[in-house]
């Protein structure tokens, strides 16, 4: 489904950003990690809030329309984590919207509304939300505060640009408790049955509250989908982040990488990655089926180190000789036989290699550090020792075989340099991409004193063999591109950012910093992670089809999460859905209580 670009647009205006002081502390990161795993186990966590949680109603005022409570109290995690929530954060305020007269005395519905990212206070929600629930369904309305938002900001924090990676889990640590306090004491008033909603993250918080409460619970998600990490790392989010910043503390702190790394775990990987191979095989089998090629059936072994090699061949509607005149289809069948012949015997050659390295390997010829990096196809680095071993290799066969193969190599020598493995310690680090045009080609070729060209093919002049680095420059024309193009990119608006992570062009999968983010947005914020709520009928979630804040693709899909959960849709992307379907969300709460309704009486639910 493509993105709306009102989103794309709408973010670049803003000027916020987000973790500008980085990760947070790693100690920090440690004990919530640590403590996720208790709120996410419902039963432990309903204990780590008392019944009679203390609450301070500070304001009761009765207005033309509804009654008007305001209050506060302390977040409970600052006494199960001390000193992780900034002192301003501790006391939670919210407000509360009641009708002056229910219109059932024995059913008084309450739905807790949690703050998107930016609603600072309380007078958004009551007024888009709250208000029109009441006054169209006789729904009371509480308004929670945001940790970190409002009357709880941090003073040196400007707007909503939290510091620390950590302060978005210390928000909904904070949020799921104090959410925990407001239902018991609603419960202890009179008050039910109910309900929690909120958009875009106030709707991912609401998910995450609602899954430790035991009891049947409406919740209603809006413009949030399983978890936060598609938002920071796919979504116009991700361009609100300093990228550099968060790779050189992670790079810098060991504590990141040795300790940290190893408490979370990428949620969705392994289970997408094969759930979209089933998806797309049959399909794609389908379709080279239909392709209208030539009947060529060969027994081809593909060779693991080329899993992206495309050996379908596809004719063009005309085909030309050298002389612009078009070939019989006799010749054009020829043709592609040759080329499917040369493929196959390309990959036997490649099993052949093997083959005999395995036998060198037996006979204890070469190692197996380097037998093992000779037949993977991942990057490897060649020392001394290894170089060494090769130019001692005797069988004309492998050193043949080792000429032919075209390896590239990621240097900063000297492209002429000439490297003996006697007086040699430099790494050589050979790359798969045969296609790159700033790596240099590393041949192994033989060398003997005296001899000419043709003697070097000798089998008596092997063992001499050095490895030569040699340098394959592609000759280029001067033009007067060459001289515009400079001036072009110096201009001062056309010049690059600097950034050494571009997120637009690269996958999370390509940094190391990246894949980190991943696992701990998945570790702390992903619903799978956490209790399924008690009554998955009483959910309805509403996304917007286009959005662009919040990706659903390479993410768990809700129904599978939670079998019984309604997903409902609008045609729009998020900064629209918000703007001009604030009237649906308010139907979706308003019938998610009327499906919790039926199951009321006497003040408690009935199974």
């Amino acid at each position: 489904m493509s993105a709306s670009k009102l989103d794309a647009v709408y973010r670049s205006i803003l000027i916020t950003k987000f973790f500008t002081k980085g990760w947070g502390k790693p100690e920090n990161l440690r004990r919530l990690f640590e403590f996720r795993k208790v709120v996410s186990n419902r039963d432990e966590c309903f204990k780590l809030v008392e019944k009679d949680y203390p609450v301070t109603i500070t304001k009761e005022q009765n207005l033309s329309d509804c009654r008007l409570l305001e209050g506060y109290f302390v977040t409970p995690l600052e006494k199960h984590l001390p000193g992780i929530v900034p002192e301003i954060a501790q006391k939670a305020h919210f407000q509360m919207l009641l009708p002056i007269h229910w219109p059932e005395p024995t059913c008084k519905p309450v739905c807790l509304h949690l703050a998107g990212t930016g609603d600072h206070y309380f007078w958004r929600r009551r007024n888009l939300m709250v208000k029109p629930l009441l006054k169209e369904a006789g729904i009371g309305g509480i308004i929670l505060e945001n940790p970190f938002y409002g009357l709880r900001k941090p003073t040196d924090q400007v707007r909503s640009s939290l510091h620390n990676v950590s302060d978005i889990f210390v928000m909904g640590g904070c949020l799921i408790l104090e959410s925990l306090v407001l239902f018991h004491w609603c419960e202890r008033n009179g008050l039910g049955p109910l309900g929690v909603t909120g958009l875009s993250m106030g709707g991912h918080m609401a998910s995450l509250a609602a899954t430790n409460w035991p009891k049947p619970l409406v919740l209603v998600p809006c413009l949030s989908w399983s978890t936060a990490s598609a938002v920071f790392l796919q979504g116009v989010m991700s361009h609100s982040i300093n990228w550099d910043l968060l790779e050189d503390q992670y790079l810098s702190d060991g504590s990141y990488r040795e300790k940290l790394s190893k408490m979370v775990t990428i949620v969705d990987e392994a289970f997408l990655a094969g759930k979209k191979f089933a998806q797309t095989y049959s399909q794609n089998m389908e379709n080279l089926l239909q392709k209208n090629t030539p009947e060529i059936i060969k027994q081809v072994t593909i060779d693991p180190a080329y899993p992206n090699l495309d050996i379908t061949y596809k004719e063009s509607s005309v085909v030309s000789n050298k002389f612009g005149e078009p070939n019989d289809s006799k010749n054009e069948g020829k043709r592609k036989e040759e080329k499917v012949d040369e493929l196959v015997k390309s990959f036997a050659q490649k099993e052949n290699l093997n083959d005999e390295l395995k036998v060198l390997l037996d006979e204890k010829k070469i190692s197996q550090s380097l037998y093992n990096k000779l037949t993977s196809n991942k990057k490897f680095e060649l020392d001394s020792q290894d170089i060494d071993i090769i130019n001692k290799l005797t069988e004309n066969r492998i050193r043949e075989a080792l000429l032919k193969c075209n390896t590239n190599i990621d240097t900063k020598l000297e492209a002429s340099q000439q490297l003996s493995p006697q007086n040699s310690e430099e790494k050589y680090t050979p790359h798969s991409d045969l296609s790159s045009a700033n790596r240099e080609s590393v041949n192994i070729v033989t060398k003997s004193e005296g001899t000419t060209a043709e003697s070097t093919k000798t089998e008596s002049n092997q063992n001499k063999g050095l490895i030569e680095l040699k340098s394959k420059p592609e000759r280029k024309s001067w033009n007067v591109s060459d001289l515009t193009s400079d001036l072009w990119v110096n201009l001062p608006f056309m010049k690059s950012s600097g950034k050494k992570i571009d997120i637009g062009k690269i996958h999370w999968r390509d940094r190391e910093a990246l894949q980190f983010m991943r696992g701990i947005m998945d570790e702390c914020t992903h619903l799978s992670n956490f209790s399924v709520p008690y009554d998955t009928s009483l959910i309805i979630a509403v996304c917007a089809k286009h959005d662009a804040y919040v990706p659903r693709e390479d993410v768990g899909a809700l129904e599978e999460i939670w079998p019984g959960a309604e997903v409902r849709y609008v045609d729009a992307g998020h900064v629209s859905a918000y703007i001009l379907h604030q009237s649906l969300f308010r139907a979706c709460i308003k019938e998610a209580f009327e499906r919790s309704k039926k199951r009321w009486q006497d003040g408690k639910h009935i199974e």
